[in-house]
């Protein structure tokens, strides 16, 4: 009663904030609704404000009931924060999800009807192999085949092709019933009918030549969708699918099992769709099977067909005209039009450019009406217009919007009130570079190619380096000669300059003799001549890294190779130095993280077929994506218009507003024709619509000013006009265009800090905005809290800057123990009589896992480990099996628990039920014998006790919390390697009222530090790695007396010893 109470309170609150409207929306919970939410009109307040009423209902609804879908995983996010903000915890059950999310739950939770576990999502790389193996496959009739120029011309279309088809839910029989449709209902059209007579042909006959053109267009499509199944198979055979993939997996498994879409259909009683005009025919499909089980479902669909901007993504604003009809007088239609974000004037001008097209919700329901209204009292005031500026130059524009803004900012404006808007991405980057002159602060998100940044350019010129100097010895000396020059190596160019003068030097006077860059060094940097050969120490000891890379690559996986270079080289050093780190580390880690996708791909890959796949890459333009954010959050905002939607400032800035930026921009080559027979309205996605809505999306994010700008000519001369939209809106408000000349201003030049290092170190701190973003979210679990504890600087590396390391041979032998054992009771729960899996079964999980994960092994640790794990695991089976607990629960993962404002989490192995009594299971890989001290109670020699104990204890304070009912008895670590007896152990640890108090102070005071960001200075102790790696690579700003840190230390987290 307290927490209905509460929620009402807080519900009551917030609907007496809506408006009429609004109110209208929220109050019909049952039944299917519309609402038709323009720009600034409230709509998330609407959504978690129904969610409230929904609750709150006579249906007595609980919030797992309630499923709620969005298009993007950052819709996700903010709703559950407005949720949690408004109901609580009860936020977490509310099933909030992507469509992609929830397809994947649906198959998570029935894997045996998806039998989908062994596949893999294709990566680009490998979509054009495979869509190259296709074409191959070409009959010489084929009408796509080509034996000219570039044979596989096709391949992009047939990429683009095959997209749509997943993200419509069209099979290759439908299109080619509506290409039949289309050609038969041609010679009935006026377009093909000849108005005048001419040479070929009477006024009034059939133009039979234009009908001619159309079917052949159409005998390629249907060649290209014939393609379809074949493509599927061929990604089938590899293992492969895409995402697309697993709505239409879900789509159809609704459709063929009426329990499983029962299921769905009950358990949702009440579906919400937010930016409804984004989803795809796909995703609407999903929407449509899980409500047609009732007449009058209650679903509610909340969009702005205006704001319809992903068609290139697969949104398709028809669904939401269909859905306006479908339910016809049963279905309740809301239209917000109070807008609280923008003034009369912006609103105005937008709506007269919106007007104009067709593809409108307004144009086709009767009754409905969109015109806006500015309802914000606090700007009922303001009267002043948007402006239009026309600048000379591009560039002069560049610096007149820089000017402004600095002048802005100057009077007192927030810098992140003021939003800088643009169709194309250069005209953000150069905006940066302008603002950085001027010392203004700025936000921005643009997508670079992580293999094209200077940095990852340079570390794969040291693995071609590698490559050619394992292909022929001293090969690479040209190579050679530019990688010694690399910042992050810190030697003097004087003296690779010297180095090369020598060596040529040497092989002038012995031309039989020759010798090398490489060679000529190592030959003269022995220990004893390191002084008097005139060699700069970092040249020797960089070649000498070198060596011992190109020997470590016939013995290393690549990942651990990497791993070298970027801990040996002063390259991660390099990095933490940079005024650019935190962009750096996204490189790397980008970079990084494919390396080990590619492996995980192609695990008996070398660095050689490894390279030949980067160079394939390249030479086909497929890009290694990243999101590059540049800047502060407080800054002002660089976006581009569909970066922009979702967002409102003070003042907008709508930059590069010509015509070659929008409607005469040059658009790629647009694949294959489609019948307009496919399209439910008659604009069948016209391009100029699509952009007027952009340029209408990007209007309506202003709220007080709006500038509109354009140049008149390119830098070098062009002439360039103002785009058709600009000249739309002055036909209904004809605004005066202001001329704008200034000058180009000095630019200033970066300094970087330099920064040195000694023992017991602090580092740089990074970015403020940085750290909060990774802390917005902070859970903590049991590693993080062990991590803070071995050494602050472990967790800063580890779980704030989250430097990415390779996955060793120790942990994924670990993880396939522990996949082996996972299936073990999966399988068992699974048996009609919970009969455990048979001994081959169980090894097989274990050969499976291992295989699956072969990159992480070189061949030698693969058939050692695999070897050795069969025989542990069928010793561990032989003794356990019979003796097994069967009333589990197996890798469950526990969020969000609140223990005294801490929020903890963890992924528990098992958990064991005797009644309410819980024993938790945690298994080990490794040498029990040498794990004594990790379930060490604190004491003078492990102050903060041992990790071991710190788990068990951290489990049941978490579990308490999580479910109170449950009694954790003990916590079990059930080591899977037996000990040198041959003997398997189970530790088990019991657990005290002063284990559990010295563990919550633990939590509280590491939870608290976290926050505070006393993360930047190390432990201080001699074996510690992460100081070491600090002091090596010259990162340090500050020292602090080993003695302090200790006593703060045993302060802080010390409760039993004194």
């Amino acid at each position: 009663m307290a927490y209905r109470s509460e929620l009402r309170e807080k519900f009551e609150t917030e609907y007496a904030r809506l408006n009429e409207q609004q109110k209208a929306a929220v109050d019909q919970i049952e039944g299917p609704v519309m609402v038709i939410a323009g720009p600034g009109t409230g709509k998330t307040q609407i959504l978690s404000a129904r969610i409230g009423k929904i609750l709150l209902s006579d249906a007595q609804v609980e919030p797992d009931n309630i499923l709620c879908l969005t298009y993007t995983d950052a819709g996700v996010v903010a709703m559950r924060r407005r949720l949690s903000g408004f109901i609580g915890p009860d936020a977490y059950r509310v099933a909030l999800h992507t469509f992609h999310a929830f397809c994947n739950e649906v198959i998570q939770d029935n894997l045996g009807l998806f039998e989908k576990t062994a596949l893999d999502p294709i990566s680009d790389l490998e979509r054009i192999e495979l869509l190259k193996e296709l074409i191959d496959g070409f009959g010489k009739d084929h009408p796509l085949k080509r034996y000219r120029g570039d044979v596989y011309f096709e391949m992009h279309n047939l990429q683009q092709l095959f997209s749509l088809m997943k993200r419509e839910g069209w099979t290759p029989d439908y299109i080619c019933q509506k290409v039949s449709e289309y050609l038969k209902d041609l010679p009935n059209r006026d377009e093909y009918i000849c108005k005048r007579a001419t040479k070929d042909f009477k006024k009034g006959d059939v133009r039979t030549d234009k009908i001619a053109e159309q079917e052949e267009r159409m005998q390629k499509l249907i060649a290209a969708c014939g393609e379809f199944t074949k493509f599927q198979e061929l990604m089938r055979r590899r293992s492969r699918y895409d995402f697309d993939d697993m709505i239409n997996w879900v789509i159809g498994a609704f459709q063929d099992n009426a329990d499983l879409l029962r299921h769905y259909q009950e358990k949702y009683q009440y579906i919400l769709v937010d930016e409804y005009q984004d989803t795809s025919g796909s995703q609407n499909r999903i929407v449509e099977l899980l409500i047609n089980y009732w007449d009058q479902p209650n679903v509610f669909v909340v969009g702005d067909d205006d704001q319809s901007i992903y068609r290139f993504q697969g949104a398709n604003v028809e669904n939401m005209m269909a859905f306006g009809t479908s339910f016809g007088q049963d279905l309740m239609t809301v239209v917000l039009t109070e807008n609280y974000r923008s003034t009369q004037p912006i609103l105005d001008i937008s709506k007269s450019l919106i007007d104009r097209n067709e593809e409108r919700l307004v144009k086709q329901i009767g009754g409905l009406s969109k015109n806006l209204r500015a309802a914000n009292v606090a700007m009922a005031h303001l009267t002043h217009g948007p402006e239009v500026h026309a600048y000379a130059t591009q560039g002069q524009e560049l610096i007149g919007i820089t000017t402004k803004i600095e002048a802005l900012i100057k009077d007192g404006v927030e810098p992140s009130e003021i939003g800088i808007i643009y169709r194309e991405n250069r005209y953000g980057e150069e905006l940066a570079q302008y603002l950085r002159l001027k010392g203004i602060p700025f936000y921005s998100r643009r997508h670079l190619n992580i293999l094209e940044q200077p940095l990852i350019r340079q570390l794969l010129q040291v693995l071609d380096y590698i490559v050619a100097e394992r292909d022929t010895p001293y090969g690479g000396d040209g190579l050679l000669f530019e990688i010694l020059h690399f910042e992050w190596f810190g030697i003097p160019p004087l003296e690779v300059a010297k180095a090369a003068m020598l060596v040529s030097d040497a092989n002038y006077q012995d031309k039989k003799q020759k010798t090398s860059l490489r060679r000529y060094v190592c030959e003269r940097s022995a220990p004893k001549d390191l002084f008097d050969k005139g060699l700069d120490r970092r040249l020797c000891e960089t070649v000498h890294l070198l060596e011992r890379l190109i020997g470590a690559a016939a013995n290393e996986t690549l990942a651990n190779l990497l791993e070298k270079i970027l801990r040996e080289a002063g390259f991660l050093g390099h990095i933490m130095d940079h005024t650019e780190r935190h962009w750096l580390l996204q490189l790397v880690t980008g970079f990084y993280n494919h390396v080990r996708d590619e492996l995980r791909r192609h695990p008996y890959s070398t660095l050689e077929l490894f390279m030949e796949r980067l160079d394939l890459m390249r030479k086909e333009g497929l890009a290694l994506p990243l999101v590059q954010v540049s800047g502060q959050e407080k800054g002002v905002n660089l976006l581009t218009c569909h970066g922009s939607k979702g967002l409102e400032f003070d003042y907008v800035f709508l930059a590069g507003s010509t015509a070659s930026s929008w409607e005469k921009k040059r658009k790629p080559h647009s694949g294959f024709s489609f019948p307009d027979t496919l399209f439910a309205s008659n604009a069948k996605g016209d391009d100029t619509e699509e952009l007027r809505r952009l340029f209408y999306v990007a209007l309506t994010r202003a709220k007080q000013h709006l500038y509109i700008s354009y140049s008149n000519a390119t830098e070098e001369g062009k002439l360039l006009e103002p785009s058709l939209f600009i000249a739309e809106i002055f036909e209904s408000h004809p605004l005066p265009v202001q001329a704008q000349v200034l000058e180009a201003e000095a630019i200033a030049e970066f300094q970087t800090l330099q920064l040195t290092g000694l023992f017991a170190p602090e580092v740089a701190p990074l970015e403020e905005e940085m750290v909060a973003r990774v802390l917005s979210g902070f859970q903590m679990n049991v590693s993080a809290l062990n991590n803070y504890l071995r050494c602050p600087l472990e967790f800063y590396f580890r779980n704030i800057v989250r430097i990415p390391s390779p996955r060793n041979e120790a942990a994924e032998f670990g993880s396939a123990v522990h996949h082996a054992l996972e299936q073990l009771f999966v399988k068992m729960k699974k048996d009609p009589q919970e009969r455990f899996p048979a001994l081959d079964d169980f090894l097989n999980d274990f050969t499976w896992y291992m295989g699956r994960n072969r990159e992480c092994f070189t061949k030698e640790q693969f058939a050692r480990r695999s070897e050795y794990g069969l025989e542990i695991l069928k010793q561990y089976y032989n003794r356990h099996v019979a003796h097994l607990n069967k009333f589990v629960l197996i890798e469950h993962n526990v969020r969000s628990v609140n223990v005294d404002g801490q929020l903890l989490r963890g992924k528990l192995d098992k958990i064991e039920f005797r009644g309410n009594d819980v024993t938790i299971v945690d298994y080990k890989t490794g040498d029990p014998e040498r794990s004594r001290e990790k379930f060490a109670r604190p004491n003078p020699k492990i102050p903060a006790g041992g990790d071991y104990w710190r788990q068990a204890v951290f489990y049941k304070i978490m579990i308490g919390s999580y479910k109170p009912e449950w009694n954790v008895t003990n916590v079990v670590f059930d080591f899977v390697e037996p000990n040198k007896k041959k003997e398997y152990v189970r530790e088990e640890v019991l657990i005290n009222d002063m284990d559990l108090q010295d563990v919550k102070a633990q939590v509280k005071d590491t939870y608290a530090a976290i926050q505070a960001r006393r993360f930047y200075t190390g432990c201080g102790q001699e074996d510690c790695h992460w100081c070491k790696f600090v002091k090596t690579n010259k990162m340090t700003v500050a020292l602090h007396e080993l003695k302090q840190e200790e006593e703060e230390s045993k302060r802080s987290m010390l409760r039993v010893v004194e």
